[in-house]
């Protein structure tokens, strides 16, 4: 059964003990951090900003990329110091958690230790602590099952207008360079019903768009009671929340549908922008990062995007230097980028994560110097095809969803429209979390400057 509703936002009060958690890495991670939150304020705890004024603090950690990692450990030398002044107790939660299990625990800032699925043992690791048991704790058992579908989140954000949805948990593909499936396990697909509950929780307490979230979206799929896949639910949730917009991500090149673009275009609350990740244009490289799709099936997909929906935005994900690329894989990169024209990336140097396939069966012999070489022309062609893609929307008129006030201005606001990019324009009187209807003036590689009408 589903838990009774309860107030979408944080709990603060002085007279509570109070937590503060700290969130490192993807979406996925916040929307974890907002389960954690709801499962601690149910034990009376009230969330605090500020590490000095807590008693418990959290840390939701990221386990994708090395960098990743070290700035965990870094963070942690601070509560180390913090504890010498206050009682503090510091959990380790999320991927590296469930990576590095007892080395974190070994550390003296550490009390908890919990993977991904033991998110429900936190309160009863927490009194086990301070109880005749005492000593530090550690639950990282993987699930086959956990999908916290029952537990509605309490939203982190500051803006109260988008939000994320989970909508499954783990992924089964495997790829060669990926920690994803040995930190978060198998795939599993939560209950549409609940994902539908917890939309509806959403529109009323004001949010206008969710964004629903997965490793692999694409492979959602409920079989339970009816068969329900990703196509199906965007539907029903794009015709149960009409005044909401949808988003979601990742979506998988493999998996990716004609039926899930067909449903996309067929309904204007669901936002027209896919991120797919290509991680490299060479099928060599592709074939060693267990990607199970080539080049030509990549760009099939985009010519089917396209065809069915001409405006719809496209981002992706791109490694450089992957275990023996050569040159010509690079340019192969790069030939892709420009035949596909991204409207953004996320672009990474490769990092060899232990005990993923390409630790174990690869050399990771690439240089540093050819690696970061090879990102920055990543990188530089990147901006470039992004800035030229922004031109062409100068002289266009867009509906934007206001998320915020800009960083550069107090008397401006941002907000994205349907493709997911970003718009800045004068006030004019609008509020955040309104729609706004505006023309693109000019723009940068990242922003469109623009004005209301």
């Amino acid at each position: 059964m589903d838990k009774d509703f309860k107030s979408i936002r944080p709990v603060t009060d002085a007279s509570r003990p109070g937590v503060y958690i700290e969130t490192y890495g993807c979406q996925m991670n916040v929307n974890d951090s907002e389960v954690i939150l709801s499962l601690l304020e149910d034990e009376g705890y009230a969330l605090c900003d500020s590490m000095e004024k807590a008693s418990l603090a959290i840390i939701n950690t990221c386990a994708i990329r090395d960098n990743a990692e070290q700035r965990i450990w870094g963070r942690l030398e601070v509560f180390r110091q913090l504890r010498k002044k206050h009682r503090l107790t510091v959990c380790i939660v999320g991927c590296m958690a469930e990576r590095l299990k007892e080395e974190l625990l070994e550390h003296p800032a550490v009390d908890i230790v919990a993977g991904p699925d033991s998110y429900r043992a936190l309160p009863g690791l927490i009194k086990k602590l301070s109880s005749a048991e005492g000593g530090k704790q550690i639950d990282v058992m993987l699930s086959n099952e956990e999908t916290y579908a029952d537990i509605s989140p309490v939203r982190l954000d500051k803006n109260g207008v988008s939000a994320y949805i989970s909508i499954m948990r783990g992924c089964n593909n495997v790829c060669s360079y990926c920690v994803v499936p040995y930190t978060r396990g198998s795939e599993r697909s939560r209950d549409y019903r609940t994902i539908l509950r917890e939309a509806g929780e959403l529109q009323a307490n004001g949010y206008k768009e969710i964004n629903l979230l997965g490793q692999n979206v694409d492979s959602y799929l409920w079989t339970e009671d009816r068969r329900v896949d990703f196509a199906a639910l965007l539907r029903m949730t794009a015709e149960a929340y009409p005044g909401m917009r949808i988003r979601f991500s990742t979506s998988h090149p493999k998996d990716i549908s004609d039926e899930v673009i067909r449903t996309m275009a067929s309904y204007d609350n669901i936002c027209k922008h896919i991120h797919l990740p290509v991680q490299s244009g060479s099928s060599r490289m592709l074939e060693l990062m267990r990607r199970k799709y080539d080049r030509e099936w990549y760009l099939e997909r985009i010519r089917k995007i396209r065809e069915i929906m001409p405006d719809c935005a496209i981002t992706t994900d791109i490694i450089a230097g992957f275990c023996t690329e050569t040159a010509e894989d690079h340019l192969q990169t790069l030939s892709l980028m420009e035949e596909v024209r991204f409207d953004g990336a996320f672009m990474f140097q490769y990092s060899e994560r232990p005990g993923t396939l390409a630790a174990r069966r690869y050399k990771d012999d690439v240089p540093p110097e050819t690696k970061t070489e090879r990102l920055n022309e990543i990188i530089r062609l990147q901006n470039r095809i992004s800035l030229e893609n922004n031109m062409k929307e100068i002289g266009r008129r867009m509906v934007v969803l206001i998320e915020g006030t800009s960083k550069r201005n107090k008397d401006e606001l941002f907000g994205r429209a349907s493709n997911n990019k970003v718009c800045v324009f004068p006030s004019n009187g609008h509020k955040i979390g309104e729609y706004a209807e505006v023309e693109v003036l000019d723009c940068t590689s990242a922003t469109l400057i623009s004005k209301t009408i």
